[in-house]
């Protein structure tokens, strides 16, 4: 199964042969077997390239999801008999990346052995390594916008966090002493939204404030980076809105905060992970930090 799925992945015998550090008489020759024992055709060789037929496509699905279990039974036998340690695989989306630091320097002094491996992206990218098992939890904004059927997977919601308007500093002199601005303001302001091609979420409840306010918001720059964005603000191209959580990540920048004064609107947060899958001591232990 190991063999098929490095051909499945590489399109190529030679290549596969390469990845599993062996020869390809002995790999072309397992894959002439598997096929003969299993009756079908597994790839089409009309080409340089090996491409599955319909069964090869079906095995290749089954086949990541049989070596998946697999890899998970060893890790569970292995962890009966140790404490909490090895790698801890996580996914952030872009805007979450500032509630790990302080979680994870509380969590290691406890776990000292437990490392951390943390992948940054967007709801659906997140989506498609966790159902691949490449991670084991996700920290996003919710609801989860991943392509995984929401039914398949187990939510823990964290406190909601507040909009707050990110202003370049430059543009402060008439909110001098003040900590907060109305969102009527706002709507003169050229502005700058996240987004991605894919999750729309939090650009959504942003525009739908806006509007509930009685103004369209003249955005000039759509963008997924929040690093790119609070470079923009911090030269002075516009405005945006952020939950205030993302601005911790943004220590001594040269943008001001303020709390929109009439406007009340949330962003939600949540640890997500798939149901009826194993999870690491170290990932039950990481969500169980987020419960105190």
């Amino acid at each position: 199964m190991k063999y098929f799925l490095a051909i499945a992945r590489e399109g190529q015998v030679t290549r596969a042969a390469k990845q599993l550090n062996m020869e390809q008489p002995p790999l072309s020759r397992q894959l002439k077997l598997m096929e003969e024992e299993l009756g079908v055709r597994l790839f089409d060789r009309t080409s340089k390239r090996l491409k599955l037929t319909e069964a090869g496509e079906l095995l290749r699905q089954r086949t990541e999801i049989l070596l998946a279990q697999f890899e998970e039974t060893l890790k569970e036998v292995k962890e009966t008999e140790e404490g909490v340690r090895g790698v801890l695989s996580l996914g952030a989306v872009v805007s979450c990346i500032s509630l790990l630091p302080n979680r994870i320097e509380l969590f290691r002094e406890t776990y000292p052995q437990v490392t951390f491996k943390i992948l940054e992206g967007d709801h659906i990218y997140l989506g498609e390594l966790l159902q691949k098992r490449v991670i084991e939890l996700v920290v996003a904004r919710l609801p989860f916008e991943a392509m995984t059927h929401p039914d398949r997977c187990e939510v823990l919601p964290l406190p909601s966090d507040p909009y707050v308007a990110v202003i370049p500093s430059s543009w402060t002199s008439h909110y001098e002493g003040r900590q907060s601005i109305p969102m009527k303001d706002l709507a003169g302001f050229p502005f700058l939204t996240l987004k991605t091609d894919k999750t729309t979420r939090m650009h959504e409840q942003v525009m739908n404030e806006c509007r509930r306010h009685g103004f369209e918001p003249n955005i000039i720059c759509e963008c997924s980076s929040v690093a790119i964005i609070m470079s923009l603000v911090a030269s002075g191209i516009g405005a945006t809105i952020f939950p205030k959580s993302v601005m911790s990540s943004f220590p001594g920048s040269v943008v001001t905060m303020l709390d929109i004064e009439d406007a009340d609107f949330q962003s939600e947060v949540g640890i997500v992970w798939l149901k009826d899958h194993y999870l690491s001591k170290s990932a039950k232990r990481f969500i169980d930090s987020f419960k105190h």
